[in-house]
């Protein structure tokens, strides 16, 4: 979905161009409005803007001297010029910008809605993955990227063993060409994708070319990075600005990658019909500490909520609360795919993975049985951790059998109960999931309901609720059945219902209670939901 600013100094046009949007792309548009420059910028500075609607005479800093703050913020973004005034000096201006538009007010809503749509479809053939493919830098060579995969997968185990080797780190980045600094700090981008059920791995390497490309496209303006596969197959992207980014770009940097990933996001599901999730670190970290924050990371990316949609979620955590993860321990690999899968709640890979595991180790291919009790006890330890950390103990009945071996008639009867263990498990998990996804549902529409006369936008409840705009509106549509908008919108036409019945209370202090700054404006909207107007509803009650 993309973000439309509705910007002028005039309240009366500001609120007319938001209703005549709410109505016509509430779909595809979330919708904000700000009643001056310095209001823009605060909108900036929250979330991503794509397009900006924007009157060019303003008090304080006119619409072409806040073009060039939004430039600063999102380059991507189009302006649409709207102006009462036709001299020919502000005309020019506004035409020699890029991907800027100029419009007189007197040529109605009829155009500005067309020139809008056409925006809106602009952006949405930016998306199309032949155009991003063309767009693309020139990749890195297949030799190349296989070495520095190799390298960064390596690097990842043990980061914190090249403290005070930053020699050998600058020469290892120089040897292998590869374009980030060793002496900057580093930005961490965990990526997730939802494959079909039935992608292969080499349809799975396809897609992950793809994304490569498209990742590309979009985050070459201002930053530079380089994307490997890790071991669990999913995508991450070592991220730095470039070296002639300014201050102001440095220190929006978190905000400028959420709401570029967004549109990663909306490439992946237009070119590939395949989600990406992604998980960013909440401030950027020295070489040393990647592994730390690595793991951070591909522990929140396992925490999701709403499987299969495109979220984006920034670990906000202080730098203290990553330590927890040194006390980790070192596994083997198929034991280290099990927690994976299990972290993730991709049953059927984690019982593929049991499997094959529990066929190696009970036909001796591992070479002892000390290693195949071993094998057992590690398997036992993944789902035990598990159950513990996730308060399963209490639900799943007996389960002291994990740990007493010599309580089972046979070692094969041993894996067999750890794969139904794991069963039980993962039928939890999935109901605990849709658990947690009813509460924030639940609470946000708590929320709602209870600030009817606030800014309800998709901004601000993202913000209050700890969630990417875009994702909060494809969750709550899942979750729910309806956009937010629709939802808002029957909230404050019930809550409206139940005031009008109170005859001493006047209509315009109604709109004012469910978020109408304007009476007229409630009226409309009154009409639109019932047939009648505010006035005439509340006739009928007598």
């Amino acid at each position: 979905m993309y973000r439309l600013l509705i910007v002028d100094d005039e309240e009366i046009i500001t609120n007319s161009l938001y209703e005549v949007f709410h109505r016509l792309m509430s779909d595809s548009l979330d919708i904000c409005r700000a009643y001056s420059a310095r209001g823009a910028l605060d909108w900036l500075s929250r979330t991503r803007i794509d397009i900006v609607l924007t009157d060019i005479r303003m008090p304080g800093m006119n619409g072409l001297e806040l073009t060039q703050e939004i430039r600063s913020f999102w380059p991507r973004c189009r302006i649409v010029f709207l102006t009462g005034f036709s001299e020919f000096d502000y005309a020019y201006q506004a035409i020699q910008m890029p991907n800027a538009r100029y419009l007189l007010k007197t040529e109605g809503y009829d155009k500005v809605s067309q020139t809008v749509e056409d925006v809106v479809q602009e952006l949405n053939r930016e998306l199309r993955f032949e155009q991003l493919a063309e767009k693309s830098r020139e990749q890195t060579d297949a030799l190349a990227l296989i070495s520095q995969g190799d390298y960064f997968r390596h690097f990842l185990q043990e980061s914190s063993a090249m403290n005070g080797r930053r020699e050998e780190l600058v020469r290892d980045f120089e040897e292998l060409n590869i374009v980030l600094s060793p002496n900057a700090p580093v930005l961490l981008a965990l990526g997730r994708v939802s494959y079909k059920a039935d992608t292969g791995y080499a349809g799975r390497s396809k897609v992950v070319a793809a994304v490569r490309r498209i990742w590309s496209s979009f985050m070459s303006e201002q930053t530079r990075s380089i994307g490997v596969v890790d071991k669990q197959g999913d995508m991450l992207w070592f991220i730095q600005p470039t070296p002639d980014a300014g201050e102001k770009f440095n220190q929006h940097l978190l905000r400028y990658l959420e709401g570029t990933l967004e549109l990663v996001q909306e490439a992946c599901l237009a070119s590939l019909q395949a989600a990406i999730s992604f998980t960013v670190n909440g401030a950027l970290c020295e070489w040393e500490e990647v592994t730390l924050r690595y793991e951070r990371l591909r522990r929140l990316q396992q925490s999701r909520i709403g499987d299969g949609l495109s979220m984006i979620l920034i670990d906000r955590a202080e730098e203290s609360e990553a330590d927890v993860l040194k006390e980790g321990t070192s596994i083997d690999y198929k034991i280290a795919m099990l927690e994976a899968h299990l972290e993730g709640g991709k049953a059927s890979e984690f019982l593929e993975e049991l499997e094959a595991l529990a066929s190696k180790l009970l036909h001796g291919c591992c070479g002892s049985v000390q290693k195949t009790i071993e094998g057992y006890y590690a398997i036992a330890l993944v789902l035990l951790s598990y159950m513990n950390r996730m308060g399963l103990h209490g639900q799943l009945g007996e389960y002291g059998k994990l740990m007493r071996l010599d309580d089972h008639g046979s070692m094969k009867d041993a894996f067999v109960y750890l794969r139904e263990t794991a069963q039980t498990v993962f039928r939890y998990k999935n109901k605990d999931e849709r658990d947690r996804a009813s509460q924030v549902i639940e609470r946000i529409c708590q929320f709602i309901e209870e600030h009817l006369d606030e800014d309800l936008s998709l901004v601000r409840l993202a913000e209050l609720h700890y969630f990417n705009p875009s994702y909060l509106s494809r969750f709550f549509k899942q979750e729910f059945g309806m956009n937010v908008s629709e939802y808002i919108d029957k909230c404050r036409l019930r809550k409206a219902k139940e005031l009008l019945r109170n005859h001493e209370m006047k209509v315009r202090d109604v709109a004012s209670a469910v978020g109408y700054e304007a009476a007229h404006s409630f009226t409309r909207f009154f009409k639109k939901m019932t047939g009648l107007t505010p006035q005439e509803y509340r006739d009928n009650l007598i």
